[in-house]
C-alpha cells in the first residue's frame, strides 16, 4: 500500500510538470508571435504616396496595440482576432528623408524614408528586362546612376492559383547607383529618371513583372465573371488531383530521346585533345535550316581556331555571340565560359584572364534547338572584345550533329500546367499584397504573349480590375503598344501583332489611360528591343501631361480619328497633329494600304494636306477601308508629327 501512495505521488507530480514545461511553452510561442511583422514593401528606404492617406498595415498578437509615429504624426491601431493590423496617417506632400517608429510588443524603426509618387510598373518580359541586360547600350548611364530619389522595389516572382497571397517573397528597396541600377527595368527606370529630371519628386518603381505571362494570369478571379471559360479553368486549378494528373508523365510512348554524342564519346567535343573527324562548314550567324541542314531538332556542335595577338593575353575579355536559338554552351580552350538555356537573352560572356593565349585558340559552341529554325540569329553582334581590342567571330565556322531528336509518338496528351501562365497566379501572388498601398498609376508593357486573342477586352478588364482592388476608379493606366517585330513583309498582309496594337489603340476609349507608340523602336530579329530608354520616356511624357500638369508637353504621336470617302480618296483625319503632320523622313508616306469592298488591299499613295492624309490608288475606284502600318513589322511607317512622335497604326475594316 505505502508503494502504491508513493508511486501515485510521483505521477501526479510528473503530470503537473509536463503541463508546466507546455504552458511555458506555449507562452513562449505566443510571445514570439507577438512580435510586430510588417509587409516587405513597408521598410527601410521605401517610398510612399504623396498627397493621398498613408495606409499601413501588418500583423501582431491578438488585440495588441501599436503606435505609429512618421514624420511628426502620431496614429494608434489594435490588431483583429486574427492578428492583422490596419493604420491610416494623414497626407503628406513630397519630402524625406524621414524615420517611422512602430511601438508595440517590440519596437520597429524603419529610416530612410521618402514621399513623392509610386508607379506600379508590370507586364512580361519587356517590363521585366533589366538595365544590366542593356549594360551595353547604356553603360554611360550606368555609370553616371547617382539619384537616389528614385527607387524600385522588385517584386519577386510567384504564384497563387487558389487564393491571394497576403505576403510577398522576401525583396527591398534599392535606389539608383551605379550598382544597383543594373536591377531596375530599363523602362521603368528612364521613365522615372525623366520625370524626376524636370519635377525633382521623389519616384518610387513597383516592378511586378514576370517573362512570357499572358494578361490573364494578371487578373484576379471577379475580373472573370463575363468569361465562363476562364471560370472553368480557375475552379479546375483548384483541384489537387487534376493539376497532379497533368504534370504527370505526358506520353508514356514517346520516343526516348538517343544521347549526344559531343558528351558520351571518350573524349568530348570540347577538350582540346579532341581529333575532329566528320565535320562540316557553315555560316555564323544564320539557321543551319537555311544551310542544307532542314527540319533538325537536337544539338549541333560549332568549332573554330581564332587567332588571338599577344596584345590581348593576360586580360579579362568578353564574348558577344548574339542571340542562338535555343540554348547554348560556350567553351574556350576546354574550359567552359557561358551558357544560357532560352533564346531571347543576347550571348555576353567574360572570359577570364587566364584562358586565351597567344596564336590559335579553340572556340566551340554547343547549340540545342527544341523547335523550328535552330542556331545564331542574323544582325547581331559576333566578336570577342579585349582591352578596347576587337577580333570578328563571324564567318565560316565548322559544325558536326550531336544529337538527332526524334518525333514523339502515341496519343498527344494535354501539356502540363505552368502556374504562372494560369488566370490569376501572378495577381494573387504578386499584385493582390499590396492593394492597400497607394500609387500614382500603372505602367502597362504586355501582349506579346496574347497575340490571338480578344486583347481589347482582356485590357479593358484588367484596367478596370485594377482600379477597384486599389481603390481608385481614376488610377492612371499608361500602355505601351507593342513596337514593330519579325520579318518584313512587302505585300500587304495580315498580321496578328497589328491587331493587339489595334486592341490597345482602342483601350484608350476608357478614361485616364494613354499609350507610347513604339512602331519605330522595335528589331526584327529580336522581341527585346535594345532602345528602352525611348520607350520609357515616351510613357513620362504621357504621365508628365496628365499627372505633372505639363499641359502644353506634346504626348502623343497622331491618333487615327476618322476616315472620310471623296471621290476616290479616303480622307484620314488624327488627333495628335501637335503644329503638324510630317513623314519623319522626307521621302513620299509609306505603309498606307487601300481596299473596296472586297477588301483585298494593294498599296496606296498617300500625301499630308494641311492636318489630314489623303490616300488614293488608281487601281481602286472606289476606295472603302484603308489600313496604315498594318503588318508585324512595316517597312517604313515614316508619318509623324511635328514633335517626331510616331503615328499609330489602324485599320478602318472590321
Amino acid at each position: 500500500m505505502k508503494f502504491y501512495k508513493i508511486l501515485k505521488i510521483k505521477t501526479i507530480d510528473f503530470k503537473k510538470v509536463v503541463l508546466l514545461i507546455f504552458s511555458c511553452c506555449f507562452l513562449f510561442l505566443i510571445d514570439a508571435q507577438s512580435q510586430i511583422k510588417l509587409p516587405e514593401l513597408v521598410n527601410d528606404h521605401m517610398i510612399l504616396q504623396r498627397d493621398a492617406p498613408i495606409k499601413l498595415w501588418g500583423w501582431a498578437s491578438p488585440n495588441e496595440k501599436i503606435e505609429i509615429v512618421f514624420n511628426s504624426k502620431k496614429v494608434k491601431t489594435m490588431t483583429n482576432s486574427n492578428g492583422k493590423w490596419f493604420a491610416t496617417l494623414p497626407q503628406m506632400k513630397a519630402g524625406g528623408p524621414y524615420e517611422m517608429l512602430l511601438k508595440g510588443k517590440n519596437t520597429i524603426n524603419l529610416k530612410d524614408i521618402l514621399i513623392g509618387d509610386v508607379w506600379l510598373c508590370s507586364g512580361q518580359s519587356n517590363m521585366v528586362h533589366q538595365m544590366g541586360i542593356h549594360n551595353i547600350r547604356y553603360a554611360s548611364e550606368i555609370a553616371k546612376a547617382n539619384t537616389p530619389q528614385i527607387r524600385q522595389f522588385w517584386v519577386p516572382t510567384a504564384t497563387n492559383m487558389l487564393k491571394p497571397n497576403e505576403q510577398l517573397l522576401k525583396s527591398s528597396w534599392k535606389s539608383a547607383n551605379p550598382i544597383d541600377i543594373n536591377d531596375f527595368s530599363a523602362v521603368a527606370y528612364f521613365f522615372a529618371l525623366n520625370i524626376y529630371n524636370k519635377h525633382q519628386i521623389p519616384i518610387g518603381i513597383i516592378n511586378a513583372s514576370v517573362g512570357g505571362t499572358p494578361i490573364e494570369a494578371w487578373i484576379s478571379e471577379e475580373g472573370f465573371s463575363d468569361f465562363s471559360d476562364i471560370k472553368s479553368t480557375i475552379a479546375k486549378n483548384r483541384d489537387t488531383a487534376y493539376i497532379n494528373s497533368r504534370n504527370r508523365n505526358q506520353n508514356p510512348n514517346s520516343n526516348v530521346q538517343p544521347v549526344d554524342k559531343g558528351l558520351t564519346e571518350k573524349v568530348k567535343w570540347y577538350d582540346t585533345a579532341y581529333t575532329p573527324k566528320g565535320w562540316r562548314n557553315i555560316a555564323i550567324p544564320g539557321y543551319w535550316e537555311d544551310q542544307g541542314v532542314p527540319n533538325l531538332d537536337g544539338v549541333v556542335w560549332f568549332r573554330k581556331e581564332i587567332d588571338i595577338p599577344v596584345s590581348m593575353i593576360g586580360k579579362e575579355g568578353r564574348l558577344f555571340m548574339g542571340r542562338i536559338i535555343d540554348a547554348d554552351v560556350i567553351y574556350v580552350n576546354g574550359k567552359q565560359i557561358g551558357s544560357t538555356g532560352y533564346q531571347y537573352p543576347q550571348r555576353r560572356y567574360k572570359i577570364p584572364a587566364n584562358v586565351l593565349k597567344a596564336g590559335k585558340n579553340l572556340f566551340i559552341i554547343k547549340v540545342q534547338n527544341n523547335g523550328g529554325k535552330g542556331g545564331f540569329v542574323p544582325d547581331k553582334p559576333y566578336y570577342l572584345e579585349v582591352d578596347n581590342q576587337t577580333v570578328d567571330l563571324k564567318g565560316y565556322w565548322d559544325y558536326k550533329v550531336g544529337q538527332v531528336n526524334v518525333p514523339s509518338t502515341g496519343p498527344r496528351l494535354p501539356a502540363p500546367i505552368n502556374a504562372q501562365n494560369q488566370p490569376t497566379a501572378l495577381y494573387n501572388a504578386m499584385i493582390a499584397p499590396f492593394t492597400n498601398c497607394p500609387i500614382k498609376g500603372v505602367l502597362w508593357y504586355q501582349g506579346e504573349s496574347n497575340i490571338g486573342s480578344d486583347y481589347e477586352k482582356l485590357l479593358t478588364v484588367l484596367t478596370q480590375n485594377w482600379r477597384s482592388k486599389f481603390n481608385n476608379p481614376k488610377l492612371p493606366f499608361y500602355y505601351v503598344q507593342l513596337p514593330n517585330y519579325g520579318d518584313m513583309n512587302y505585300l500587304p498582309t495580315e498580321s496578328g501583332w497589328a491587331k493587339v496594337r489595334e486592341a490597345i489603340f482602342k483601350s484608350l476609349k476608357n478614361p485616364y489611360t494613354g499609350m507610347a507608340v513604339t512602331i519605330d523602336l522595335g528589331e526584327w530579329n529580336d522581341i527585346h528591343p535594345d532602345n528602352k530608354k525611348d520607350i520609357g520616356e515616351r510613357l513620362a511624357f504621357i504621365a508628365r501631361h496628365h499627372d505633372y500638369n505639363e499641359k502644353d508637353l506634346a504626348y502623343s504621336g497622331p491618333l487615327f480619328k476618322s476616315a472620310t470617302i471623296y471621290e476616290n480618296k479616303i480622307i484620314i483625319s488624327f488627333d495628335h497633329v501637335n503644329g503638324g503632320l510630317i513623314s519623319i523622313d522626307g521621302e513620299e508616306l509609306s505603309e498606307f494600304a487601300i481596299a473596296g469592298d472586297d477588301k483585298k488591299f494593294v498599296w496606296a499613295k498617300a500625301k499630308i494636306v494641311g492636318n489630314t492624309v489623303e490616300v488614293w490608288c488608281d487601281e481602286v475606284k472606289q476606295p472603302k477601308y484603308v489600313r496604315y502600318a498594318w503588318a508585324d513589322n512595316p517597312v517604313n511607317p515614316n508619318l509623324y508629327n511635328q514633335e517626331k512622335l510616331p503615328a499609330s497604326p489602324f485599320r478602318t475594316d472590321k
